[in-house]
């Protein structure tokens, strides 16, 4: 790999991964590491501060999901965290109901969750399967729920393809068979509207670091009335539902940016979706054997506006990804093949086998995602390097099926 240098003009395309700090949110932050270090659990007046603080954040991150009540909003360490903690606490607290439903396409946080529990007995998993435009069967998602339901899961948008689930109709139907419905929007938050409220969510994840807030923190969003048995067990923070100490700068950190992305919205996110649009049509236009993943039908033409706004996953014939992205690299080309949970897998993603893509794109598939600080002239970067990477690969390579004879 390219040695990386921090002061380089490195065009980064790999949002969805995660996404830089915004320089606002660094400010936020930066009083809660010296200044304002209390515990905000202490009762003392610089406790209180930081009580404080940890509120507004609360409020920030209620208004970027259009969550009735700030206390709604149950900060956790992330998108993992989370999800399991959803999945697990629909278990314990729906007496007699002991299964799950969940899509085959799932971030790894949820399907291995699942994996989890079905390998100790302790649920049946049924995973629903998607077409070939990453479209949940909506069929067999009726077929599974019953009165045994005790949560379905299922993104609002995924992470590879950007596809955008069918969230209230999903909820409205896992409520008709009196099942809980969780959501995974850490992809969605930011980048589309969400209301919590309208979709009949009872449960959804966040992570900040999605949204350019700081790693290592997240939310889930609990709907009043909805039990939540504490994944992590001690003091009473989170009113008893998520023990330990808050990270007060994170959470200061995860509001400013719920703030900042909500703003962005209208301001920032059709400038982004006119890029991503240019560079799948000239990419399309410039480069032969190349198709776009997920968007309409199975064997349909690819529809953006079923997608989010920032992604674009791309995939080149009888091509391997590794191989793409190592030359994006050299060039100062940040992207990648899917999600970063899986990196380093020489496996097809889960998500592209799910969708059937045909044996002789299903490796070579790239994923750019955007965000609010890219640039038009990011894309002419990747459009002017990218045409003839795929050239030069293509002109050495061999057809895959061959290749894995």
């Amino acid at each position: 790999m390219t040695d990386f240098d921090p002061t380089g003009e490195w065009i980064y395309l790999d949002n969805n991964a995660t996404t830089r700090m915004d320089a606002r949110v660094v400010e936020a932050m930066l009083p809660f590491f010296r200044e304002l270090y209390a515990n905000a659990s202490s009762a003392h007046a610089p406790g209180s501060a930081a009580a404080a603080a940890v509120r507004r954040a609360r409020q920030q991150v209620q208004a970027l999901i259009g969550a009735a009540r700030e206390g709604e909003i149950v900060f956790t360490s992330g998108g993992s965290e989370s999800n399991n903690a959803a999945i697990f606490s629909a278990l314990e607290t729906q007496a007699g109901r002991n299964e799950i439903v969940t899509s085959a396409v799932e971030h790894p946080a949820v399907l291995a969750a699942c994996a989890y529990l079905e390998k100790t007995g302790r649920a049946k998993i049924h995973r629903i399967p998607v077409d070939g435009g990453g479209n949940l069967d909506l069929h067999a998602y009726r077929a599974a729920l019953s009165e045994r339901t005790a949560m379905v899961s299922i993104q609002w948008a995924n992470n590879e393809t950007g596809i955008i689930f069918p969230v209230a109709l999903l909820a409205a139907m896992a409520h008709d068979a009196g099942a809980l419905f969780h959501t995974d929007a850490v992809q969605a938050a930011g980048k589309i509207a969400i209301d919590v409220q309208a979709a009949q969510t009872d449960m959804l994840t966040l992570s900040a670091h999605k949204l350019h807030g700081p790693k290592g923190t997240g939310a889930l969003y609990v709907r009043n009335g909805v039990k939540l048995a504490p994944l992590v067990h001690g003091g009473r923070q989170e009113r008893g539902r998520r023990a330990g100490t808050e990270n007060t700068a994170a959470i200061v950190g995860f509001g400013a940016a719920a703030e900042l992305a909500a703003q962005a919205l209208t301001r920032e996110m059709p400038r982004v979706e006119a890029m991503r649009d240019r560079l799948e049509r000239a990419i399309l236009r410039t480069v032969p054997a190349s198709m776009v993943i997920g968007g309409g039908a199975a064997g349909c033409d690819s529809d953006s506006t079923l997608r989010l706004p920032n992604t674009l996953n791309i995939a080149f014939q009888d091509l391997e990804a590794d191989a793409i992205l190592l030359l994006l690299d050299r060039a100062c080309i940040a992207a990648s093949s899917g999600s970063a949970c899986a990196a380093g897998s020489m496996e097809p993603s889960h998500v592209l086998r799910a969708m059937k893509v045909p044996f002789a794109y299903l490796r070579g598939s790239v994923r750019f995602s955007l965000s609010r600080e890219s640039s038009d002239k990011d894309v002419d970067r990747v459009l002017y390097v990218l045409p003839r990477v795929v050239n030069e690969l293509q002109a050495m390579s061999v057809p895959l099926e061959a290749a894995y004879d």
